[in-house]
């Protein structure tokens, strides 16, 4: 300090309460800091006055590295001046905090603390806080919810400002808008990056009875229930749970909704080629129809995969919608007629199925639907249906009713005629001629 103050033009400061100015790091002990800030006298920083440090950024300090402080009294009882880097932070973080408000900037922040409303986190220098209602993955009733924030002490969090008042010393911070800001720019980019037909690995958002959300890294997309296994009727909380992750196949990018669907069974296509190796071209399959579109009907085989049923395949007629032959669950008898195992489809047809079909039991209206199911299919899918009609017995012959004479008599006088010529034949089979009756007949 002496050779510094008989330095040429070097005056000693005079700081007073309240300044901020710029040290030297001369000495640190671990709980206290010495600090240069040129004048006749070093200052000292309590390791209470550097809690916006990190664990790192306090093991990094060393002798020589400047730092700035703020003068929080400037006539200590040892002669020396009480700093604060805290405080000093914090005059600064206030202006950086009034510009990421004033941008609406999201930005990362360490949680340095908790109580039952929330979590406290330090910006700049300045205390900020982060209330219950907007901590994204906070769960279950209030009690529980505050159990919860313990764990979240010293974690690095991405923040947005959504009130600051300087004057009331209140900066409050919200993770939910942070985090949807993030993600909406993070989807905006997804959309543009993915392609439809690829395979992704994400992690599992939210598990629904309809299916599960999948973030494929900032943007969720939705795997229907339809698309989980190749299997049927599976529940979506017994397969899966929140943080797993999983390959997903890409179905489907709506950039105007920004909607993304999600296979995970087209994911793992071996199990597709296991499912379908039982079934060959000219099978014909019980089948349940599961959507109708304008150029055809969906249907689930057994196992189930599903093909699809053309519009031309439905009936031997002209349609101009499917709804004209079948409806959603309706249950057909469809045929195989084409397997691409490449690109995981399955061809069908009602129509080539129909004649085959009605030999197998199944009974067709006159439009090409179904009007029954053979009993053993109905059994399987548990459907109930009336008794098939049984066929009326073939009617007995009925006893000769007695005719009236003006219906008997053209008969009647036929007999003598036929008589005659019965007779005539006898006789000359015998070799009787006229001639031996005197030609008399």
């Amino acid at each position: 300090m002496d050779e510094l103050l008989a330095e040429p033009g070097r005056e000693p400061l005079n700081p007073r309460r309240g300044d901020i100015v710029e040290g030297i790091v001369v000495h640190w002990s671990g709980s206290a800091l010495i600090v240069d800030v040129g004048a006749k006298s070093e200052g000292i920083v309590h390791f209470e006055e550097m809690r916006s440090l990190t664990d790192t950024e306090r093991e990094a300090l060393k002798t020589g590295d400047p730092v700035h402080v703020f003068v929080t009294d400037s006539e200590s009882e040892g002669g020396s001046l009480e700093l604060s880097i805290d405080r000093a932070r914090g005059e600064q973080g206030w202006h950086e905090l009034q510009r990421r408000f004033d941008e609406n900037e999201v930005f990362d922040a360490r949680v340095t603390g908790s109580n039952k409303g929330g979590l406290l986190v330090n910006v700049e220098g300045v205390n900020a806080f982060v209330p219950l209602s907007q901590i994204v993955e906070i769960t279950g009733d209030r009690d529980q919810a505050i159990a919860q924030l313990t764990e979240y002490e010293g974690r690095s969090l991405r923040f947005k400002v959504i009130e600051i008042n300087r004057r009331r010393n209140r900066v409050i911070l919200s993770e939910r808008a942070a985090v949807q800001e993030w993600r909406a720019e993070q989807k905006d980019r997804l959309l543009e990056e993915l392609q439809e037909g690829e395979i992704r690995s994400g992690r599992i958002t939210s598990i629904r009875s309809f299916g599960v959300f999948v973030d494929l890294g900032g943007a969720d997309g939705l795997a229907h229930l339809s698309e989980l296994s190749w299997e049927r009727d599976v529940d979506p909380e017994a397969m899966f749970s929140i943080g797993q992750t999983i390959d997903v196949y890409i179905t489907k990018i709506d950039k105007e909704s920004k909607k993304i669907g999600l296979s995970v069974r087209r994911a793992s296509p071996e199990q597709w080629d296991e499912v379908v190796a039982k079934f060959e071209v000219g099978d014909i399959v019980p089948s349940v129809v599961t959507k109708l579109v304008t150029f055809g009907a969906f249907a689930r085989l057994e196992g189930p995969v599903e093909g699809l049923v053309h519009v031309s395949e439905l009936a031997d007629r002209r349609i101009t919608h499917p709804r004209e032959v079948v409806l959603e669950n309706d249950i057909i008898p469809a045929k195989i007629v084409r397997i691409e195992r490449d690109r995981h489809r399955l061809g069908l047809s009602l129509r080539q199925a129909r004649t085959d079909a009605e030999r197998l039991g199944w009974i067709f209206n006159q439009d090409g639907g179904i009007v029954r199911l053979p009993d053993e299919v109905a059994e399987r899918f548990s459907i109930e249906q009336e008794a098939a009609p049984i066929a009326p017995p073939e009617p007995e012959p009925t006893p000769e009713q007695p005719r009236s004479a003006d219906e008997a008599q053209p008969e009647a006088a036929a007999e003598p005629v036929r008589a005659v010529s019965a007779m005539q034949e006898a006789l000359e089979r015998a070799g009787v001629t006229e001639q031996d009756f005197g030609g008399n007949r």
